[in-house]
């Protein structure tokens, strides 16, 4: 029986013979992960079930990134109850300073490898497609779950093939894309479904590109967007992680649900506008919004790439004096590369405050929340009423040349309109 890609990786982690979309099976983890947020609420679900012991060590990872550094007594608990479980249990523990942003930390570190299955307590695990590996974000129960017995219960999702063709215009990125996608299908498109990306315009995009698109299927209501693995999946892997892998494609006589054409000739800068990832428009039609704050970070859009563009358009112009500019490297290795680079001396210089990798502000938890009425361009990857902050604040999801942009001028402008001279 012919299969698509996610039902390959399902089926090689199951013991059922074969399976199709609506099928109910018991899929193997080759990695848990969770946070100072959803870890410690499963590790109570854990003394609930008696469990004292975990299914494999070498398989956990925590990370304390979503209030990090601790913004109160409450979240310092947290982390300190995430460490101390971690070293009961033996587990690899990324705390402040010495990881980031879980999704961000997990890929460079070599832990996300091509066909494995990660069981994430964040609904962003969705992320690791950009490798062409099955991410699933589940609930701490679950994940107590896997912590203990290393498996969870899984619908096989249905597949949507969506194809890339041509080529990139000036200040487009993969958060364009992503956002094209969801206009295409709408928020409630993908749901019970896996988004899978592919033709030559999927082949062109970089690692970084790949992972803010696969990050943001899950506001398709995708269960994870996936990538097949190929020469550049390859090349960035190489020297990362000695895991063992090999490159898997769904089968050309594959049944998909659906299959979508996204024509990236035909994709300007886009914006997503309040109160919902999938009210996108081309960023000339929100032009002249005038803006409080510019937020460039988050699990896939705080690498190098995103640092690099936000500097093109940062160099030699100010932050508009009306405007917060927060920028915030998604890892330590980010960081440091971005401080090698001379982008952090130049993000300062230009007005703009650097943060310490974290998750922070994207959900409404600390260093750039927002109060009512104040207006966001931010590179996260959800705009919901209250996402970052009031209720009454309205925030726009862009890429980084457009939220640079808006830095700059006080108020959301194409990016070419900032960047004359500046290369695409």
């Amino acid at each position: 029986m012919p299969h698509t890609l996610a039902e390959k990786i399902l089926l090689a982690h199951s013991d059922v013979a074969d399976l199709a979309p609506g099928d109910i099976v018991m899929v193997r983890c080759d990695l848990v992960m969770a946070n100072d947020v959803s870890g410690p609420v499963a590790f109570r679900m854990m003394e609930k079930m008696g469990a004292s012991t975990v299914f494999d060590p070498t398989k956990i990872v925590m990370a304390a990134d979503h209030f990090a550094p601790a913004k109160d007594a409450r979240s310092a608990d947290l982390q300190r109850q995430l460490k101390e479980w971690s070293d009961r249990h033996g587990v690899t523990y990324y705390g402040q300073g010495r990881g980031g942003i879980e999704h961000t930390v997990l890929v460079e570190d070599g832990w996300i490898v091509p066909g494995t299955v990660i069981a994430g307590g964040d609904s962003h695990t969705c992320t690791y497609g950009a490798l062409g590996a099955f991410g699933s974000g589940l609930g701490s129960t679950d994940i107590a779950a896997c912590l203990v017995f290393g498996s969870f219960w899984q619908t096989v999702p249905a597949t949507i093939e969506v194809t890339f063709t041509g080529a990139k215009r000036p200040f487009v990125t993969g958060k364009d894309l992503i956002l094209a996608v969801i206009d295409a299908i709408g928020v409630g498109g993908g749901t019970n479904t896996v988004l899978e990306f592919v033709g030559p315009g999927a082949a062109a995009l970089t690692i970084d590109e790949r992972l803010a698109v696969a990050n943001m299927a899950v506001e398709a209501g995708a269960e994870t967007g996936l990538f097949p693995a190929d020469e550049v999946t390859a090349a960035y892997l190489a020297g990362r992680t000695d895991r063992p892998w090999q490159p898997e494609r769904s089968d050309p006589d594959a049944s998909f649900a659906r299959r979508v054409r996204i024509d990236l000739d035909g994709v300007p800068p886009l914006i997503a506008l309040p109160h919902s990832p999938g009210n996108v428009v081309p960023v000339a039609e929100a032009a002249g919004r005038k803006i409080d704050q510019v937020y460039i970070g988050n699990c896939a859009n705080g690498t190098m790439t995103d640092l690099r563009q936000a500097a093109s358009i940062l160099a030699g112009n100010r932050v508009h004096p009306d405007v917060r500019a927060i920028i915030v490297p998604a890892s330590q290795k980010v960081y440091r590369e971005a401080l090698a680079e001379g982008l952090i001396d130049q993000f300062v210089a230009a007005g703009a405050i650097v943060s310490t990798p974290t998750c922070g502000a994207c959900f409404g938890g600390h260093m750039g929340v927002l109060a009512a009425g104040e207006r966001a361009v931010a590179t996260t990857n959800r705009n919901f009423k209250g996402r970052m902050g009031s209720a009454d604040a309205e925030v726009y999801l862009a890429n980084a040349y457009v939220a640079a942009a808006a830095a700059v001028a006080g108020e959301i402008i194409d990016p070419s309109a900032v960047a004359e001279g500046v290369p695409a």
